[in-house]
């Protein structure tokens, strides 16, 4: 059933962390109307806001997309699974609250392929402006944006002997990577405010969401981009059965993430020829770089036991939980209040580098399986070791013309030397400094990949086989002059006008880190663009 077209100045297709941001910035001003359009629903789960509690989320189909990966040589002919958040808030429901903004030179990166507008010195206000950081204020960090920013608060003493193992390694403790410089080991930033989960919901769209400009629609889930001489017009979408048609008066943006906005262009005919002609589907605008360079993090983990009682794999069993759930409704603290990282590390790995090329995430807990994260039952600990800027690139395409249907997911991981001999020597690094004597009190055996693992051949193999995406998906419709960029530095879609694209999938290469904090950025400034045009009219 087709019911009447509603008109809006613009349409947001995706109400994640970018779609939440741009809400809310777009109707500041009371000038614009706005529709933001999301097919999963509010998030109202006593989950999200646990900090632990992602957990619980992390395989369910109300908060997660459940996607996964294609089978890949690579890595075993396995299928890996590939989380994205659905329900407004997108990711940011379901990730670890990490909070990494990247190095500068990332950015500065950027602005040398093409991308003016976006080197360091350009995307710091945004990044100032967005963020509550609870620290030191500084030339780099900010207080009073909507996000807040804090570090991990808990502090147990095997997380201390941890960085002082670092320190015994020849390493220093930073306790702001997000700041002067990365390199070095301490507590995370979160986006949390006392104990509780901070999403981008309830940092940026709550607050707007009593405007009379803004409206939002949940169970929504966008099918097409309509065009009409090589304009976007507005969106199709199905709710309940019922195909409802949307206008843009002046723009639809994207940010539907790197995963289904290149799905999204593609069902709306823009893409490769060679992808979409194979699937039915008509080419209404050719632009080969959709859905290609996708780049993500590939994560190992690896796992000792612990030799004392003093790791979440005990505490959170029996009567130990009981007290640990009372605490964190008493007082909002205790380790219901951790995510997936508590102390960070970023390293070098070889000489010569202009900043550090591995992320460390360490956690005094065990898991054998990374996509339920079901702990073990012994005491353990687990470093994650992931390169922080991956060269291998893959692709995320349409599988089908069913706007329904998970696109294909092919990560490409390890096609690199580079990435296999930065992930190789980043395991090693992380085994030398749990050899080192301040953890020694702590320290039991090497789980995984275990002490028999001692060549570059054999760390190679433990990575193919246990390797995982750590959910940094990016690139897919990256922004740039060339001809297999989608979009141009004001991130417009190259040959179409009135469509935007402000998520992750601009990304051109990877940041140094986790990304959201990179998304948030980039939505902050794609508004600050919008609105300036707008102005300009």
């Amino acid at each position: 059933m087709q019911q009447a077209t509603e008109s809006f100045d613009y349409v947001i297709v995706g109400g994640g962390t970018a779609g939440c941001v741009l809400a809310n910035r777009l109707t500041a001003s009371g000038q614009y109307t706005v529709l933001m359009l999301e097919a999963g629903k509010a998030a109202r789960s006593l989950w999200v806001e646990i900090p632990a509690g992602f957990s619980k989320l992390l395989t369910n189909p109300a908060f997660n997309w459940r996607f996964e990966t294609e089978p890949e040589e690579a890595t075993g002919n396995r299928v890996i699974s590939v989380p994205r958040g659905k329900g407004l808030g997108g990711s940011t429901l379901i990730n670890g609250m990490i909070y990494v903004r990247g190095q500068p030179q990332d950015y500065d990166g950027w602005a040398q392929r093409g991308c003016t507008g976006w080197s360091f010195d350009d995307v710091l206000p945004y990044f100032r402006k967005l963020e509550d950081y609870d620290g030191p204020a500084s030339s780099t960090r900010a207080r009073g944006g909507p996000l807040p920013v804090s570090e991990v608060a808990e502090r147990p003493a095997i997380a201390e002997a941890f960085i002082s193992a670092a320190e015994s390694a020849g390493y220093d403790r930073n306790r702001d990577y997000n700041g002067e410089n990365q390199d070095g080991f301490g507590y995370y930033q979160v986006n949390q405010r006392r104990g509780r989960r901070v999403s981008a919901a309830a940092a940026y769209l709550q607050p707007a969401l009593s405007r009379s400009n803004l409206s939002v629609r949940t169970g929504m889930h966008v099918t097409r981009i309509t065009l009409e001489g090589g304009r976007a017009t507005g969106v199709v979408a199905q709710a309940s059965g019922e195909t409802r048609t949307f206008r843009a008066r002046r723009e639809v943006i994207l940010t539907a993430g790197a995963a289904q906005t290149p799905q999204l262009m593609e069902l709306s005919g823009l893409g490769d020829p060679n992808v979409l002609q194979p699937l039915g589907i008509e080419v209404a605008h050719a632009l080969p770089g959709v859905g290609a360079n996708y780049i993500d993090h590939f994560c190992t983990r690896m796992n000792w036991r612990v030799k004392l009682p003093v790791t979440l794999n005990e505490q959170t069993r029996g009567l130990k939980l009981g007290l640990a759930v009372t605490r964190y409704f008493a007082t909002r603290s205790g380790i219901l209040t951790l995510g997936t990282g508590l102390v960070h590390g970023f390293v070098r790995t070889r000489p010569g580098l202009e900043g550090p090329d591995v992320q460390y995430f360490f956690i005094h807990a065990s898991y054998a399986n990374a996509a339920e994260r079901k702990l073990d039952r012994l005491p353990g600990m687990t470093i994650g070791v992931t390169q922080l800027r991956p060269e291998s690139r893959g692709t995320i395409h349409s599988k089908s013309p069913d706007p329904f249907a998970a696109p294909a997911i092919r990560p490409n991981f390890l096609a690199t030397e580079e990435d296999r001999r930065a992930i190789v020597e980043g395991m090693k690094i992380a085994r030398k400094i749990v050899d080192e004597a301040p953890l020694e009190r702590f320290r039991g055996g090497e789980l995984t990949p275990g002490a028999e693992c001692r060549t570059d051949a054999e760390w190679l193999d433990f990575a193919r086989r246990d390797g995982q995406t750590i959910y940094h998906i990016c690139g897919t419709c990256r922004m740039g002059t060339d001809e297999l960029a989608v979009t141009d530095p004001s991130l417009k879609v190259h040959g179409i006008d009135g469509l935007r694209i402000a998520d992750a999938s601009i990304m051109p290469t990877m940041v140094s880190g986790n990304t959201q904090a990179a998304v948030f950025m980039i939505a902050e400034k794609a508004a600050d663009l919008i609105l300036h045009e707008a102005r300009q009219r």
